[in-house]
């Protein structure tokens, strides 16, 4: 029987995620409180790992970065290059679609404080290993931060002595290309850890990989 891409509603697998969430649920019956699914289709060819859903954002919309800052940014990132089209208006019902990229998350339920334990993120590993097993066309991944960077490098089967994290690497993992960036947060921008140039510039590297002729693409 085939893994699942996703979790399901009540995913069982993390306690201290579960009684996280069922505490949410209790007091915000109206949110979404489930594990948030990627957004976006799955033939597209570049694929955006996140940290995990935020607590009044993805947890509370149901769609990866949705309805907090970080997902102003990054979505204002994916239109300038074309990777976005319509109006983000921080929600799910927005309209907007992606154009050949996915978003996805390391661990797909919010962790209190957004601190997901080494386990809860082994654990929510497998769901990351399957959506990138079916995306046929993936050409790259841009990773959000040093949490979302190793868990795809251990996602592809690679060591992290061999591929270290940093803002704007660049790294060949088999037929991938994985790029890095520093995560989109408020506070990584407010405190001038990463601007938006330095964010569009990761991006931009992507866009100008998926640009070249296939024949002329890095090995």
């Amino acid at each position: 029987m085939p893994r699942a891409v996703e979790p399901s509603r009540d995913c069982p697998r993390c306690p201290r995620l579960v009684a996280f969430r069922e505490a949410w649920r209790a007091k915000q019956p109206s949110w979404f409180n489930a594990p948030v699914a990627s957004f976006g289709p799955a033939d597209a060819r570049l694929l955006i790992v996140g940290l995990a859903p935020g607590l009044q954002g993805a947890n509370r919309t149901g769609r990866p970065f949705t309805g907090d800052y970080a997902g102003v940014l990054l979505y204002k990132t994916l239109t300038e290059f074309g990777f976005a089209q319509g109006e983000y208006q921080e929600r799910p019902d927005d309209g907007l679609m992606l154009t050949d990229a996915r978003i996805s998350n390391a661990v797909r339920c919010v962790p209190p404080e957004n601190k997901p334990t080494p386990q809860e993120i082994t654990t929510c590993r497998d769901f990351l290993i399957e959506t990138i097993a079916e995306m046929p066309r993936l050409k790259i991944i841009i990773a959000l931060g040093r949490i979302a960077h190793d868990s795809a490098v251990r996602a592809l089967g690679a060591r992290l002595a061999t591929v270290p994290f940093g803002h704007a690497a660049s790294h060949q993992i088999g037929k991938l290309r994985l790029l890095d960036s520093y995560h989109c947060s408020r506070y990584n921008t407010n405190t001038g850890v990463l601007t938006e140039e330095m964010f569009r510039a990761v991006f931009r590297t992507a866009r100008g990989f998926l640009d070249q002729p296939e024949e002329t693409a890095p090995a």
